[in-house]
């Protein structure tokens, strides 16, 4: 009983990890009950001492019950009992539930489906964990499921599990392990105390305490622990760096000024995949023209990924003590229209240290200490945080006009080798599409408006939120291929087809313009974007809308002004927020109404989200596991191979002992024993003796530790009726071990390559064909070896326990 409770108290325990997977607390009551009936059924079945074989099945069916009753009782018969209706009930739930999980992003609703998938896999492993722990009395092995159930979390959430989370599910599995220890003494009978005192050692009997019989549990505890701390570290990520890690020089040579956070990619999944349309952020604008607010400028394009360089805020620089570094690119004789944005961050906004702003601002007014990039002015903070804030903005729009983009010069240096990079493995595909796509003849401004008009008109794209990520073969099957995707899909994609064409570009990341309300405007997770900004030398950077807006797209993105055909001069790069009751082309420059009229639209068709299918398939996943599963296990039969190879160059060498013909020693008797064990045959003998007794031990025969060399070829030979050849063979190597150990003159030895390939032959026809095959593949003579290094290694540590500190003696004593 005490091992059934302690399983249950350890998968509770691992259980509460998976809280941010969540977003409120049904799931954990629901899976506390279902291991409560798991504990409770196991506690009955130690009671009344069941079949080992018993429980589990036993178990399985009350897991069954327990969820008919929680999930599909008002189908099933005395709510309790299953019937067809509540087995279709649950069935029906499964299949929502499995579409759930692909089409939300952590925290998910717990709903009934998710909350039954939960349920129902933390009930099997309650059930495994006992099975392992109470049943087969093998407590270690428990830390496999309970790891299993572990790493949910830590496969789909971005942010590291947290350490109290952990902790409490080590001392889950800690407690399994001391359960077992105690109930195995309990078997033994009463035990012994030995305690030690300044002035005597008494032995007294003590039925209670265990504590000296209980290294067996802590050792298996220490290396469980230290191999979950250690192997996640080691193991590569299947997303490439899932966290940016930037450094936020503080120009005074000081550390600890860092901030770490979220891929913004991932991020940017996650919250157009949220049930939940929540508020971020309100803000009001002067001229009353909507704005998209940027967070995030990403320059780096491996071939894989977007990323970011490394900020950079000088202290000179805080937007407390000083204006914005000027926009780059941007000229002195540029007319800008200045406006004043007032934002105001949801207070529920967490861990937010970038400040989502229209670009470019000429000032910022914000509490606390905010610095800008001055390369990309973003405004970031390594102390505070933008949840709850309220802030002000001035900004300094260039007036974009289509001649002024036109007769843009050539970039500078420093703008072409830093934006204009692209790896050498592009696929050539992707570039001859960039040049087929557009006019080789035209300017730069022209082909950027031809890329655009590429994603949102001619080439056919769609906007959809199941895609397949962001790197590099998703990219290359974007563009060439499905051409279905969101944002981000082409976001990065125009960036990279810019590049290509030789027009910087960068991704930026942030918040379309929200929609309108009466006090201004309101930005929700699904206003999370991402657009490309290009560079044009004396403008600066300008952004573009690749992705479809309106009922077929994102509702809230809206194409900047001066991307339409014959545009006149506009005082932004936003489309003017005057309400407009004719109808209007698309391309008009009264395209504003149209484009909140669709937003509008879109918000009040609830926002249907389509299923997330991200990442390669389920079956590519599990072949892939597979095929690694399979690499490790191989570890063994590797190690094993080497070292035979490695006493097989040894033993082939002919080699000759004392006194033999052609010997360096002519005279024997006046050579020291030690001196003879030093001849060069030694070796050779010794390592065809090792490679015999690892070849019975893989092949399951015992040799008995008072056998001497002769006897054990005798027994082998009658015991598996060896040819002759073979016994001979054995009893031959045998009599070259005993004259290494006890003669004086061995004499002649000769080679051992042909005698031990002849007796390995004689014992492998011995045993049966599995034995044979596990003998080559999981040697066990290299698993023993395995296991009493990692004894010694624990020896090393257990002997730390034995350190004492000794008060120093007295004078005179």
């Amino acid at each position: 009983m005490r091992l059934s409770i302690a399983s249950g108290v350890a998968t509770g325990a691992v259980a509460l990890a998976l809280y941010p997977l969540f977003q409120g607390g049904a799931w954990f009551w629901s899976s506390l009950g279902a291991i409560l009936v798991v504990t409770g059924v196991g506690m009955l079945a130690g009671h009344y001492t069941l079949p080992g074989w018993l429980a589990p099945p036993v178990q399985v069916l009350a897991v069954l019950l327990y969820l008919t009753a929680v999930f599909a009782g008002d189908e099933a018969w005395a709510r309790v009992f299953p019937t067809w209706d509540s087995l279709d009930r649950l069935d029906e739930l499964l299949t929502t539930g499995f579409a759930d999980i692909q089409r939300f992003a952590a925290p998910v609703p717990d709903n009934a489906g998710i909350v039954l998938l939960t349920c129902g896999g933390v009930g099997l492993i309650a059930v495994l964990v006992d099975l392992l722990a109470a049943r087969l009395r093998r407590a270690a092995l428990t830390g496999l499921p309970l790891l299993a159930l572990f790493t949910v979390p830590a496969a789909v959430i971005v942010e590291p599990i947290s350490w109290p989370a952990f902790i409490i599910g080590a001392l889950g599995y800690l407690g399994i392990l001391v359960a077992d220890g105690r109930e195995r003494v309990g078997q033994w009978g009463r035990a012994v105390l030995v305690r030690r005192t300044s002035s005597f050692t008494a032995t007294r009997p003590n039925p209670a305490d265990t504590g000296p019989l209980r290294l067996s549990g802590r050792r298996i505890g220490f290396t469980a622990i230290a191999l979950a701390v250690l192997l996640p570290a080691l193991l590569p990520t299947l997303e490439p760096d899932p966290l940016f890690n930037f450094g936020v020089g503080n120009g005074r040579g000081g550390g600890g000024n860092s901030i770490s956070i979220p891929n913004p990619m991932v991020n940017l999944r996650g919250q157009l995949s949220l049930p939940e349309n929540s508020t971020v952020l309100t803000y009001q604008a002067s001229d009353s023209t909507p704005r998209y607010l940027r967070m995030y400028s990403l320059d780096v394009f491996d071939g894989e990924q977007w990323t970011m360089s490394e900020p950079r805020g000088r202290p000179e620089d805080r937007t407390s003590e000083a204006p914005m570094p000027p926009p780059p690119g941007q000229g002195a004789n540029v007319p800008v229209t200045p406006a004043t944005v007032t934002v105001t961050v949801s207070p529920q906004v967490r861990r937010l240290s970038f400040l989502p702003l229209p670009y470019p601002v000429s000032r910022v007014t914000v509490a606390g200490d905010w610095r800008p990039d001055r390369d990309t002015l973003m405004v970031f903070s390594t102390r505070n945080t933008a949840g709850g804030l309220t802030y002000q903005a001035l900004t300094a729009e260039p007036e974009a006009t289509a001649d002024r983009l036109k007769a843009a010069p050539s970039p500078a240096t420093a703008i072409r080798d830093r934006y204009l990079t692209l790896p050498e493995n592009l696929p050539e595909e992707i570039r001859q599409l960039a040049l087929s796509e557009t006019k080789q003849d035209a300017s730069p401004y022209e082909q950027a408006i031809q890329l655009q008009e590429f994603f949102t008109k001619t080439g056919g794209f769609t906007y959809s939120l199941a895609t397949q990520g962001h790197d590099g073969p998703a990219l290359t099957d974007f563009l060439i291929r499905n051409r279905t995707g969101y944002c981000e899909q082409f976001a990065a994609s125009m960036a990279v087809l810019a590049r290509v064409l030789g027009i910087p570009s960068r991704v930026a990341i942030g918040y379309t313009g929200g929609s309108v309300t009466s006090e201004g405007w309101q930005v929700r997770t699904h206003d999370s974007h991402a657009w490309p900004e290009l560079y044009f030398e004396g403008v600066g950077w300008l952004r573009f809308e690749p992705t479809p807006a309106g009922g077929a797209g994102q509702g809230s993105a809206t194409v900047p002004s001066y991307t339409r055909p014959e545009v006149a001069p506009a005082t932004s790069d936003e489309p003017s927020a005057a309400p407009s009751s004719a109808p209007d082309d698309s391309d008009s420059p009264t395209g504003a109404a149209d484009d909140r009229r669709r937003e509008q639209l879109d918000r009040d068709s609830g926002g249907a989200l389509i299923p997330v299918d991200e990442g390669m398939p389920p079956a590519a996943k599990i072949g892939i596991g597979v095929a690694i599963a399979l690499l490790v296990a191989l570890i063994p039969a590797l190690i094993r191979w080497q070292l035979r190879a490695r006493r097989g160059r040894s033993y082939s060498r002919p080699v000759r002992g004392p006194g033999g013909e052609g010997s360096a020693v002519p005279d024997p008797t006046a050579v020291a024993p030690a001196a003879v064990r030093e001849i060069r045959w030694e070796p050779a003998v010794t390592a065809a003796w090792a490679e015999l007794d690892d070849a019975l031990c893989d092949y399951g025969m015992s040799r008995q530790v008072s056998e001497s060399p002769r006897a054990l070829a005798r027994r082998l030979a009658e015991q598996y009726v060896f040819e002759p050849e073979a016994a001979a063979a054995l009893a031959r190597i045998a009599a070259a071990v005993e004259r290494m150990l006890y003669a004086r003159t061995p004499g002649e030895i000769g080679t051992l390559r042909e005698d031990m390939r002849t007796v390995r032959r004689a014992l492998a026809a011995t045993v049966t064909r599995g034995r044979r095959i596990r003998a080559v593949l999981l040697p066990p003579s290299t698993l023993l070896r395995a296991r009493a290094m990692g004894g010694r290694v624990l020896d090393g540590f257990d002997r730390l326990e034995n350190i004492r500190l000794r008060r120093p003696a007295r004078k005179g004593a």
